[in-house]
């Protein structure tokens, strides 16, 4: 007789996801008809059994600090540390207690209170594993990280969540605003002479699920030196500041006899949508997705919620005119428009090796290129989502690759290392408790010593949130399926 094997799930008429499989089997039913038979079963378990926090989630904002910053600069502080472990930043009192952050986030501080605080996640990879932090991989190294093309990659949560919505109702993929959108422009595409790192792409899930990058419309007008290598230069950063003019839109897709550069040289936003319109007339409007991304190109609700300039200038200014500031602007428009699961990348610019990266130069870095945006840009987003009433209905995520070795090395203006034994997440809205520090490190923030958190745990924890069972099933290259992830477990005690 045919014998599944694995963990039994047991749906409320009695019979287990195993017992659904094997009848379906000695039925001659295709697995994926089997599963479609106990759907209905499954659906009702998740009704009685997903608890009150179940889809508490209307959308997601999602964070990523790409480079990672240190837990020891953010709110895992060690006073009493050695001078090389606490460095030269002092902590601040916040409104969360017993959690004092560094002296640089004084915005940040009044609004610990909403948040929870995750002290202990702890994984093995201590590279710049953007996809292990962000998708369902099991595992990666630095060959995967390099080739985002690489068949060993699994899809970007935001991918999942635009592909699971229009599995749900196909009327998702005529949505003029889409559920998976990432700012300020395509992902590890300005940083100079390096591949394009892993991380937030669809994989096994095809193009249509990939996430729909904005590009970037203005100019900064601050410099800063950044070094690679003991070798420094000067640039000009958006993240440091930018003229109060600027704006986003969505890219353009590639079509036939059209080249990027050429759209890209344009810089008036109308002349890019007349272009995208005369190629729209063009293309075979039989492909439903090569149809959504010509309608989402010229869809004014995307302008709109994009074109942050429609915002009040105070508002503006309260994000801070940096690209990170403005960025976290646009993701709020962004969910009110409609979208599920916007991103917004602080990535690399200029230089390999920058955004949170901090190998040197890291006390000068935090104070002049990196804390003060942060701080104002996620101080404003959380006061404004709960000024609007949007806070409880929003998840915020918090999220980078790993932390930052505990002592620091002998580089100019001191410099921490990777770091993935122990770091820090923050967590918001849509469910999750408010004032509330969970995990605890070693004397040095170096170590878990109470409630080790997995990355997989915070991805399942999302997905619970919004709405999405843990057993569900995705189809891999070859129509295997695949689990929603292939490990981590909902933050229960996260939630509140």
């Amino acid at each position: 007789m045919l014998q599944l094997l694995g963990q039994p799930k047991r749906f409320c008429d009695g019979y287990t996801r195993r017992e659904w499989l094997t009848v379906g089997a000695a039925a001659g039913l295709t697995l994926a008809e089997a599963l479609r038979w106990g759907s209905a079963s499954a659906a009702s378990l998740a009704a009685h059994t997903a608890g009150r926090f179940f889809g508490r989630a209307k959308s997601c904002i999602l964070l990523f600090l790409y480079g990672s910053p240190s837990q020891l600069e953010l709110a895992d502080m060690k006073p009493d540390a050695p001078l090389e472990v606490r460095g030269e930043l002092r902590p601040i009192r916040s409104t969360l207690p017993g959690c004092d952050v560094c002296e640089l986030l004084p915005q940040t501080s009044r609004v610990m209170h909403l948040l929870t605080v995750v002290r202990s996640v702890t994984h093995p990879y201590p590279i710049h594993g953007v996809a292990y932090a962000t998708t369902g991989v099991p595992q990666i190294d630095v060959a995967m990280e390099l080739a985002p093309n690489d068949s060993r990659h699994w899809p970007f949560i935001g991918s999942v969540v635009a592909y699971l919505e229009q599995q749900r109702s196909p009327a998702a993929r005529r949505k003029p605003v889409p559920d998976n959108i990432a700012l300020p422009f395509p992902f590890s595409s300005q940083r100079r002479g390096e591949v394009p790192r892993a991380g937030p792409y669809p994989a096994f899930l095809g193009r249509p699920y990939a996430p729909h990058f904005t590009q970037f419309h203005g100019r900064a007008n601050r410099t800063i030196t950044k070094t690679l290598n003991n070798e420094s230069e000067t640039f000009a950063e958006p993240y440091v500041g930018i003229d109060p003019d600027a704006y986003f839109t969505l890219g353009p897709p590639p079509a036939p006899d059209i080249t990027l550069d050429r759209l890209e040289r344009r810089r008036s936003l109308l002349e890019q949508l007349e272009q995208a319109r005369r190629v729209r007339d063009r293309i075979d409007s039989g492909d439903p997705f090569r149809e959504m991304a010509y309608t989402l190109l010229t869809s004014p609700q995307v302008r709109q919620a994009l074109d942050v300039r429609r915002e009040p200038a105070k508002v503006r200014d309260t994000y801070g005119h940096t690209l990170f500031g403005q960025s976290c602007l646009a993701a709020r428009r962004l969910i009110e428009a409609g979208s599920r699961f916007v991103t917004v990348f602080w990535d690399e610019y200029g230089l390999a090796g920058s955004g949170w990266d901090t190998h040197w130069e890291h006390y000068p870095r935090l104070r002049e290129e990196l804390m003060p945006g942060f701080d104002r840009g996620f101080a404003a987003l959380l006061t404004d989502l709960e000024q609007r009433g949007l806070l409880d209905e929003t998840l915020v995520l918090v999220l980078s690759e790993h932390g930052r070795t505990p002592k620091l090395n002998s580089s100019k203006g001191g410099g921490r290392d990777h770091w993935s034994q122990a770091y820090t997440v923050l967590l918001a809205g849509g469910g999750i408790s408010r004032g509330k520090v969970i995990g605890k490190t070693d004397r040095i923030g170096g170590t878990v010593v109470d409630r080790p958190v997995s990355p997989k745990d915070i991805l399942a924890t999302a997905y619970y949130l919004l709405g999405f069972d843990l057993e569900t099933t995705l189809r891999d290259r070859i129509g295997r399926p695949v689990p929603l992830l292939p490990t981590g477990s909902v933050l229960h005690d996260a939630l509140g």
